[in-house]
């Protein structure tokens, strides 16, 4: 058995006994978060941007816009592409090279809470500019820069927390000739509220919320939903070979307004934060 292995295995052991006792490797309660931090605009070139420290994970995430053509199928909606990026510095086990199965799950489990949640209202005329010929596409660029653990939450956050920054061009539009002039002035990104992740780990017969590095190495089963504020889960993902029960997922979401309640305050906080942080100016 290679050592990385035999660590691997080793510490399931040690989290597992503690669990079994009521206790977690660094103290906190089975529902309690690590500490959270946003700090926004960050990103000097980008519309909107947000970094975000949930505990030992770092994730910064920059949002650009620009003019394009809709898809066929959607003529009235704007566009929204999620991506997403595991730095290889964030972790001595990731490497360099195309997106892995790991990176494209975190971006598409974004991408859909943001989609499903309705947060962009798609068809508002300020994102549906001219219907059928020009609308606005969001760019949602996440990038992992230190993986301590539950990197669902974190980059979902900071998705959600950019988009809550983002700032776009008005426009002129000259509805004979069917053009559009972007003005240098900008007005705040059209937005309906906000959506949270949260995400529980299974670890033998114990759910724990907010799993740390060690706990998401060593669980059985992963749950992540997207709740909104408005109370609404819309939407799940299920990972890992392990089970939850009924009783379990009831209990889950019994649970997940009064979790969701500090995140939405916080992305709120973000809203209210148009200019520059010049103490965090990063250029790409």
């Amino acid at each position: 058995m290679r050592s990385e292995a035999i660590v691997g295995v080793l510490e399931k052991q040690y989290v597992t006994k503690l669990l079994e006792k009521g206790k977690r490797v660094d103290g906190r309660g089975l529902l309690d978060s690590r500490p959270i931090q946003i700090i926004p605009n960050v990103v000097k070139k980008a519309e909107g941007s947000a970094m975000v420290k949930w505990g030992d994970t770092v994730v910064l995430a920059g949002v650009k816009a620009q003019l394009g053509s809709p898809f066929p199928d959607t003529p009235n909606d704007g566009v929204i592409t999620v991506n997403a990026e595991i730095s290889p510095i964030s972790s001595p086990t990731n490497e360099s090279g195309p997106p892995g199965p790991r990176t494209v799950e975190l971006a598409r489990v974004v991408d859909r809470g943001i989609r499903e949640s309705k947060v962009l209202p798609m068809k508002d005329p300020k994102l549906c500019v001219i219907p059928g010929k020009k609308v606005w596409i969001i760019f949602v660029d996440i990038y992992i820069l230190d993986d301590g653990g539950n990197l669902f939450d974190a980059a979902a956050l900071g998705a959600i927390a950019a988009i809550a920054n983002t700032r776009i061009k008005k426009v002129v539009i000259d509805e004979d000739l069917e053009e559009v002039t972007l003005l240098e002035e900008t007005e705040p990104l059209p937005r309906n509220g906000s959506v949270v992740s949260l995400t529980f780990a299974k670890i033998e017969n114990t759910i724990v919320y907010d799993p740390n590095l060690i706990e998401d190495r060593g669980k059985d089963a992963r749950f992540s939903l997207a709740l909104t504020d408005k109370g609404i889960v819309c939407s799940m993902q299920k990972g890992e070979s392990g089970i939850f029960t009924q009783e379990e997922f009831t209990k889950i979401l019994d649970q997940s307004s009064a979790l969701a309640a500090p995140l939405l305050e916080k992305i709120e906080d973000c809203s209210q934060y148009p200019e520059l942080n010049e103490m965090y100016n990063f250029e790409f």
